[in-house]
């Protein structure tokens, strides 16, 4: 089989495509044929040499997401299938082996299937953005543990990035849920694609005033924030509700002004989906397939995510576009479907 690999860290020049033995799928494991592997941040994040630290060394195989067909079932393996459509999430964290290859194999429980009119670009974009964006719509006390439809019922949120993939993920579950969606963008042509998601107001930071914007359309403010810049704090907790919770889903240092987040109660929370409880990862999983089964989660373009699309042998093209802030969805093409 055909395999993406980067033999040590660095550009995305490092990566070389190679011929591999196909693997084994040992008792519990799942051999999907990947016909789609998605690029995020984390994944070019550790080619590079600076993602999150999981103790594997190169050679590695990158990327977490991925799309395929069950191609062989390990001994004691259930409810899957020979010729299934899955979606894969976590594949290559504290494993050398990620989803830019033709086949990976994976424990059963990292193995998700859905159902035959889900397209493979959908199930492409279900591992890292939608699971991050279910843990920051599911962090609050006295909200849900597991989205469901109704679950986000009378309750306002408010998406910083909408046009970006764990934005527009967060968006989707956020109005499948039941609940009111604001979001920001910097364009009007990131404004359209947070509307094609499902926003229910899109306000463009760089020509609104936002605080402004967001009382007028929440005047009790947003219950909970996903934030994707930590220079937003100041903005967020001038505007959000009492006893609110503030997602953030990004690195770097924070500032906080305290005593702002002391009047209101408010609750800052950090969300790294890899490191998640189990118990967490489980509802993540179980909400984000149910909401794909249902045909409420949705990419391409007329659903505010286009896809990018590279074959298998251009994958240090796909890292490139990443690394570049390209506006949508990289794809890389690894077999027919």
């Amino acid at each position: 089989m055909r395999a993406a690999v980067f033999p040590e860290t660095g550009p995305a020049s490092v990566l070389r495509l190679v011929d591999r033995d196909l693997p084994l799928a040992a008792a519990g494991e799942v051999r999907v044929r990947i016909v789609l592997s998605a690029v995020n941040p984390t994944d070019t994040g550790t080619r590079a040499g600076r993602g999150v630290p999981d103790g594997v060394a190169p050679p590695r195989v990158p990327n977490q997401d991925g799309a395929g067909v069950v191609d062989a079932l390990g001994e004691g393996v259930s409810a899957l299938e020979p010729g299934d459509r899955v979606w894969v999430w976590d594949a290559g964290y504290g494993r050398a082996n990620g989803t830019a290859q033709e086949y990976v194999v994976l424990p059963r429980h990292q193995v998700v299937r859905m159902n035959d009119d889900v397209p493979f670009e959908v199930g492409a974009d279900l591992g890292i953005p939608a699971l991050t964006a279910h843990r920051c719509l599911t962090l609050a006390a006295d909200g849900p543990a597991r989205l469901a439809p109704g679950a986000l019922d009378g309750r306002t949120v408010l998406v910083a990035g909408g046009a970006g993939a764990v934005g527009n993920a967060a968006i989707q579950l956020a109005k499948w849920a039941g609940a009111t969606v604001l979001t920001t963008v910097s364009s009007k042509e990131k404004a359209a694609l947070a509307l094609a998601a499902g926003a229910d107001a899109v306000i463009d930071y760089r020509e609104e005033d936002v605080a402004a914007r967001v009382r007028e359309l929440s005047p009790g403010g947003p219950h909970v924030i996903v934030e994707v810049n930590t220079a937003n704090l100041d903005l967020d907790l001038d505007v959000i509700a009492p006893g609110g919770n503030i997602a953030i889903y990004v690195g770097g240092k924070v500032s906080v002004p305290s005593f702002k987040a002391m009047l209101k109660n408010v609750s800052l929370d950090f969300v790294l989906t890899y490191t998640t409880t189990p118990e967490q990862k489980a509802n993540a999983v179980a909400a984000v397939a149910e909401a794909a089964n249902a045909g409420a989660f949705r990419v391409g373009e007329e659903a505010g995510l286009p896809i990018i699309r590279f074959p298998l042998d251009r994958v240090a093209e796909a890292h490139e576009a990443v690394e570049n802030h390209a506006v949508g969805k990289v794809v890389i093409e690894v077999t027919a479907p």
